[in-house]
């Protein structure tokens, strides 16, 4: 069915414009989001609710939670949420776990949250699993003429990791927490490793010295190596003789930088990933690095008051692609069809290549969310930076306004600029010279900086080539 009967009759009676966003059949409000590519902040949902008087719909937005005890103050009730099969009889007409957002259709009594009202436009479920509804804001209001207007939300802590600020991606049953825990229920999510723990901790203490820092990389060989190479490399123009770490922290590095890389390069060793092909974890390390190093290099470009800090440009650059190593390390098949698509497929976006695994068995609600969301959960449970987690989760939204947004435009133009060397895996439709407005500086200095880092970089082979061994 292409709507629900109910919905299709109201639409026709109240000759309401919608615009029908057809995808792949869904199974739920969340799924369908992403199937569609809707931005959450504009989604709309119904909730079932009930008490003695009978049932009745209350329509708020998707990122926030039902405040019941305003409800039952603004309505004199006593409402309880229905429950799904309560749900299923009032919504006979629709598929399961697709409640219409035009619920003024049911002959119920309806209340509405006003922030549905101030939406410029929406999209809502259409009571059908392979479709979503757009519509205005005068649509929406013509839809809610006889609804009951109120205060009845309230926005919680628990998922800030989406979103416009103060408002959630996924909220009550899909809180990033519930994702998680379901994630958690059925994979064994990797713990990060010891050293990078160990690393993490040491950035948060003021107390931490140089030499406490060199001292714990050291007790690793493997990423003692490592960060030998990157300060020996053309990136840093070292003229002198590095024979151990601590030079290389003291002399080239410094603290900051080296505590950041090295820890990106610990909780790597969490995953198990394939090395070769475009997702691989060769091609995931170059991206990373130079993402990590550009972004930098822009930062301190950008204008004071963007307020960019040059370190947490490298550390968000150099993690914001972890959701890859994660889907890779949970689910190896998907994983195996993602990388023979993006190397058939090198110029399509990254979030269309994932949508076309979308069904490939259990890890169908997972993969659909991206990788930046499967990023950011990661990255939350391991307890990185906020800003960390911000820019995983939204650096494929090219229209992200919220905490942080600065971060991921600079990640998101790093990457547009790496895209033309054909470096990285994100093809991402950005406007180069509307994000360098943004941050302060002009698109020929970010072209003429991008072409410099490429160009120092590329001494970095035998680098990005070490992490992966």
């Amino acid at each position: 069915m292409p709507l629900a009967s109910r919905i299709q009759q109201f639409i026709d009676q109240k000759a309401i414009n919608v615009q029908a966003i057809h995808h792949a059949r869904s199974g739920n409000l969340t799924h369908a989001i992403a199937l569609a590519n809707a931005l959450p902040e504009q989604v709309i949902k119904t909730i079932a609710l009930v008490d003695r008087e009978g049932p009745a719909l209350l329509v708020l937005p998707f990122l926030v939670n039902v405040d019941l005890a305003k409800l039952n103050s603004h309505a004199k009730r006593n409402f309880q949420r229905l429950n799904g099969e309560q749900t299923n009889l009032v919504f006979s007409d629709c598929d399961q776990g697709h409640l219409p957002g035009l619920a003024t259709a049911y002959g119920l009594p309806v209340f509405v949250d006003e922030a549905v009202l101030n939406l410029e436009y929406c999209f809502a479920a259409s009571g059908c699993a392979s479709t979503l509804l757009k519509m205005s804001s005068v649509s929406v209001r013509c839809a809610m003429e006889t609804a009951i207007k109120g205060d009845f939300s309230h926005c919680s802590d628990e998922t800030q990791v989406y979103g416009r600020e103060g408002l959630k991606a996924y909220s009550g049953a899909v809180s990033i927490e519930s994702v998680t825990e379901r994630l958690q229920k059925i994979y064994r999510l990797p713990p990060m490793p010891e050293t990078a723990i160990r690393i993490l901790h040491m950035t948060q203490d003021p107390n931490a010295s140089l030499d406490d820092l060199a001292t714990l990389i050291e007790r690793d060989p493997s990423l003692a190596a490592q960060i030998l190479r990157y300060a020996r490399s053309a990136l840093f123009n070292f003229r002198g003789e590095l024979t151990s770490v601590k030079d290389a922290v003291n002399i080239v590095l410094g603290f900051e930088r080296v505590s950041k890389l090295a820890l990106g390069i610990a909780a790597t060793k969490a995953f198990d990933v394939p090395n070769n092909g475009p997702l691989g974890l060769a091609a995931f390390w170059q991206h990373a690095l130079y993402t990590a190093v550009l972004s930098q290099a822009l930062a301190t470009l950008s204008a004071p008051d963007v307020g960019l800090d040059h370190e947490d440009a490298y550390l968000a650059g150099l993690l914001h692609n972890f959701g890859l190593l994660l889907t890779g390390h949970l689910f190896p098949p998907e994983f195996r069809m993602l990388n023979k698509l993006r190397e058939a497929e090198p110029d399509a976006p990254m979030c269309a290549i994932e949508k076309q695994v979308f069904g490939m068995g259990s890890a169908q609600e997972f993969i659909s969310l991206g990788h930046g969301s499967m990023g950011a959960i990661l990255l939350k449970l391991w307890g990185m930076p906020e800003v960390c987690i911000k820019t995983a989760a939204m650096h494929q939204k090219t229209d992200y306004q919220g905490e942080h947004q600065c971060y991921v435009q600079l990640i998101q133009l790093s990457n547009a600029l790496l895209a033309q060397y054909q470096i990285g895996d994100e093809c991402v439709d950005t406007n180069i010279a509307v994000l360098c407005e943004n941050l302060g500086f002009t698109e020929d200095h970010a072209q003429q900086l991008a072409a410099s880092v490429v160009e120092q970089c590329q001494s970095m082979s035998s680098s990005t080539a070490s992490m992966v061994a």
